[in-house]
């Protein structure tokens, strides 16, 4: 797979973890991705941003921003950073670039110094890089890293522009192309993924396709990105590749980025990840259509279960999968349906609200079933749901004294039903759907999309065709649903 373009240089950088003199970073693009004179790039960037799409998006975590020259995607820039609350006061704003020069194992973090810009200088929280360096062997610093690589350099003045109060930042250069390396860097990096900090990812996306390609590719791509899946990324990277598409290089060259702020999110409740802007560099007026970059523009944020009417501590859902767990226990090995001791729940557990109770063993969906009536508490809902999917899932036989040990809980509360009017209203990996036709009926958990990488027609006609069994396009002609699911499984508290 070309995910890394080949015009990078890959050069042996040695890292350094011993005491460097103080020296800042200063600028290498300047005056070429970006003006170099302190006036004019201020005029550039308020035209940027007097052109960009408004803020859309609240409570903010991090951004997804292009680092091409402005010329091409300042304006798609601005859009990114224009969902970010200027007069918010975030501890660190970490930026984090794919290295396009040197490649090396991990990631470099500048840690002897500030970053400076036509601006002035942007101070570095120096402290936690050396603390991020000493506590984990994924992170180091690589001078070689910094000292010609655009990807964080470009992002600076545009935070300084825009930003109303002070900020330190934390510069990360991935050199690395291991899944697994990866993986721990977002580890390492995820304890500071809340609304105390910002995230910053500095990506362009496809490379040189002519202009038609680049939209249908950069489309493909960004797809799978709303769909906070790890998996379904790499997937769609595979397939992009696989079509082999003139002059395309590669479907976003900071993939290792992205990747990391993913592996960061994929677990997390209430993430919703939203396109903000989308342009290449044909849509400028000096680009050229016959090879183009594309450059998308994206916000993450994160809801505190405001839409769904519940905030589930983590304490209500080990009880909740652990009345799934007895339950299922009891009714398989004695046929009772042990009674529940409600005192000390919470308010939240007692009150109605649908649910879905999900099996699975050895990873394979083993039982589904659930009811979105709210015509009892969901304590109540979970444990009638856990005995029906062990028993009365009309897919499988019933669940078996000695497979109780080798399944997997997981259990999705659900928000009331709306009706939409459009299936634009469908948000892949955030609504699941209920297709009603006369007497036929079927449904998708919001995780379903997820988990198959299916697109928005992908995701209707399976669940027309197998689930409600009205065919592929029957969904065209049905009631449409979405409701939302708070999604929680046992293997996050062992």
């Amino acid at each position: 797979m070309m995910l890394l373009l080949s015009l990078h240089f890959w050069g042996n950088g040695q890292s350094s973890q011993g005491k460097q003199p103080s020296e800042d970073r200063k600028p290498c693009v300047a005056g070429r991705f970006y003006p170099s004179n302190p006036s004019e790039l201020k005029n550039e960037l308020a035209g940027y941003f007097a052109n960009a799409k408004p803020k859309t998006v609240k409570n903010v975590l991090a951004i997804v921003t292009p680092h091409a020259g402005y010329v091409y995607s300042g304006q798609v820039a601005a859009s990114a950073f224009n969902q970010i609350d200027p007069d918010k006061k975030y501890e660190r704003i970490f930026i984090i670039g794919s290295s396009h020069r040197a490649h090396f194992e991990g990631a470099s973090i500048y840690n002897i110094g500030n970053y400076v810009s036509p601006l002035g200088t942007v101070k570095v929280d120096t402290e936690l890089a050396k603390k991020l360096i000493a506590s984990s062997k994924v992170f180091t610093f690589n001078k070689d890293a910094d000292i010609y690589e655009h990807s964080l350099e470009v992002q600076l003045p545009f935070l300084q522009y825009k930003m109303k109060t002070s900020f330190t930042i934390v510069p990360i250069i991935i050199g690395t192309q291991s899944k697994t390396t990866i993986a721990k860097i977002s580890e390492a990096l995820k304890p500071y993924f809340n609304d105390k900090n910002l995230f910053v990812i500095s990506s362009d996306f496809s490379h040189y396709p002519a202009y038609k390609s680049a939209v249908a590719v950069d489309k493909a791509t960004a797809d799978a990105i709303l769909l906070n899946s790890p998996e379904a990324f790499l997937d769609v990277l595979e397939k992009n590749d696989e079509k082999q598409i003139p002059n395309l290089q590669t479907s976003i060259c900071g993939w290792t980025s992205m990747l990391t702020i993913l592996n960061i999110t994929k677990d997390l409740p209430g993430i919703e990840i939203i396109p903000v802007d989308y342009k290449n560099s044909g849509d400028a007026s000096i680009g050229d259509k016959n090879q183009v970059v594309g450059y998308w523009a994206m916000a993450i944020t994160q809801s505190a279960g405001e839409e769904t009417g519940f905030n589930l501590s983590d304490e209500d859902k080990k009880t909740l999968l652990r009345i799934a767990r007895h339950t299922i226990d009891k009714y398989i090995n004695q046929g009772i349906v042990p009674e529940i001791d409600a005192t000390g729940f919470s308010e939240t557990l007692k009150t109605p609200a649908g649910a879905f109770v999900t099996l699975h063993e050895y990873g394979d969906l083993r039982g589904c079933i659930g009811t979105f009536k709210p015509d009892k508490p969901l304590y109540l809902v979970v444990q009638e749901m856990a005995i029906s999917s062990a028993t009365k899932d009309y897919r499988f036989s019933k669940v078996t004294s000695s497979e109780i040990k080798k399944i997997d809980i997981e259990i999705s509360v659900l928000t009331p039903m709306k009706k939409i009017s459009s299936i634009n209203e469908i948000k892949l990996g955030k609504h699941g759907i209920y297709l009603k036709k006369g007497m036929n009926t079927g449904t998708f958990l919001p995780q379903v999309a997820t988990e198959t990488g299916w697109n928005l027609e992908e995701f209707l006609g399976h669940c027309a065709r197998d689930k409600a069994g009205i065919g592929w396009e029957g969904w065209k002609e049905a009631e449409i649903f979405i409701y939302e699911a708070l999604v929680f499984e046992e293997g996050e508290f062992e």
